[in-house]
C-alpha cells in the first residue's frame, strides 16, 4: 500500500462523478424513504442498464447517442409504468416494483448468455467503472442534472408525482452509467437513512456530506489497496451512514431529555 498509487488526475473526475450523482441522489431518496418505495432505484437502474445491454446486443455500442437513447427510453417507460401503477394500484406497489427488478436483472443476463465477455459487462454495469470516468464525460452529465435539480427544486409543485418520477428515471440512467447499479443505490438509500431524524434544509446538507465522505474515502481507499472502488464505496457509505446516524440519533435524544 503506497500513497503514489492515488493519482489525482484520475481520482478528481472520479470523485466529481461521486458529487453529481448525490446531487440528485440525496434529495431523491429522502422522498424515496418516505413514501416507503425503498428499491425503485434499484429497479428504474437495473431497468437502464438493461437498455445499454440491449443496446450493445443490437451491435449500437460504439454509437453513444444510440445506447444513450435505449438506456433513457428504458428507464422512462419503466418510471411512467411505476407512476400509473402507483396510481391504480398503490397497495401492491412495492411488490411491482420488486417484480420489475428481477424482470430487468434476468433479462440482462438473458442477453448475455451468448456474449463471451458477458460476465465481465455485467459486473461492469453493477459495480460501475467509476475511476475511468473523464471530466469530458461529465459535460453532459452536468448539463443535464442542472436541468433535473432546477425541475427538482423549482417545478415539481406544478408537476406533481410526474416531476418525481421524470427526475427519477434521468438522472438513475445517467448514475448507473458512470457509478454501476450498487453505487446508484446506496446512494440513495444510505445518506437518507443516516438523515432520517433530521429536519428541513440541515437534513439536506448532512445528507451531501455523509455521501461525499463516503466516495473520498471508497475512491483513496480503492485505489491504495487496489480493489474494486464501486464496491469499496458502498462499504464506507455503509459505515459513514451507519456511524452519522448513531451520532444523529444520540444527538437527538440529548434534545429531547
Amino acid at each position: 500500500m503506497s500513497w503514489e498509487l492515488v493519482d489525482w488526475s484520475i481520482i478528481g473526475p472520479a470523485m466529481a462523478a461521486g458529487l453529481l450523482v448525490l446531487s440528485t441522489h440525496v434529495p431523491l431518496g429522502q422522498v424515496v424513504l418516505q413514501r416507503g418505495i425503498i428499491f425503485i432505484d434499484l429497479a428504474i437502474a437495473q431497468v437502464a442498464a438493461l437498455g445499454v445491454i440491449a443496446a450493445g446486443s443490437l451491435g449500437w455500442e460504439e454509437n453513444t447517442y444510440a445506447v444513450q437513447l435505449a438506456a433513457v427510453s428504458a428507464a422512462v417507460l419503466a418510471a411512467a409504468g411505476l407512476h400509473w401503477t402507483e396510481r391504480n394500484w398503490p397497495e401492491i406497489q412495492e411488490a411491482l416494483i420488486g417484480t420489475l427488478f428481477i424482470l430487468a436483472a434476468t433479462g440482462s443476463v438473458l442477453l448475455l448468455a451468448e456474449n463471451p465477455h458477458g460476465g465481465d459487462y455485467l459486473k461492469d454495469i453493477l459495480v460501475g467503472q467509476i475511476l475511468w470516468t473523464t471530466w469530458h464525460m461529465l459535460i453532459p452529465v452536468v448539463v443535464l442534472y442542472a436541468v433535473l435539480l432546477w425541475v427538482w427544486f423549482f417545478g415539481r409543485e406544478r408537476l406533481g408525482r410526474a416531476a418525481f418520477y421524470g427526475t427519477f428515471a434521468f438522472a438513475v440512467t445517467a448514475a448507473v452509467q458512470i457509478v454501476g447499479v450498487y453505487l446508484v443505490f446506496a446512494s440513495l438509500i444510505l445518506p437518507a437513512l443516516a438523515t432520517r431524524r433530521m429536519n428541513g434544509p440541515w437534513r439536506l446538507l448532512t445528507g451531501y456530506a455523509v455521501g461525499a465522505l463516503a466516495f473520498l474515502a471508497g475512491i483513496t481507499i480503492s485505489a491504495l489497496l487496489d480493489l474494486p472502488t464501486g464496491a469499496v464505496t458502498v462499504w464506507t457509505m455503509a459505515s459513514i451512514a451507519l456511524l452519522a446516524g448513531l451520532l444523529i440519533g444520540r444527538r437527538v435524544r440529548a434534545r429531547a431529555a
